[in-house]
């Protein structure tokens, strides 16, 4: 008896977004850039925004942490 075989898609992985050593989001693939999901409740300012660069993600994560002290 033959099985089928199906091969999973590749999918970028996550890229964990931590600031001072604390993860705050992940990066996922979204169109030409990256989605930011926050997993902290305190980067939830900057949940589901788009970026076109993982340094720009991180910049508006630590801005929007910043804004909140």
């Amino acid at each position: 008896m033959q099985h089928a075989h199906f091969e999973k898609p590749h999918a970028a992985k996550p890229i964990a977004i931590d600031i001072d050593g604390e993860p705050k989001g992940v990066l996922v693939a979204s169109g030409q850039g990256y989605r930011f999901l926050a997993v902290k409740l305190d980067a939830f300012g900057v949940d589901g925004q788009e970026f076109t660069s993982v340094e720009a993600a991180e910049a508006a994560v630590r801005s929007s942490l910043r804004g909140q002290a």
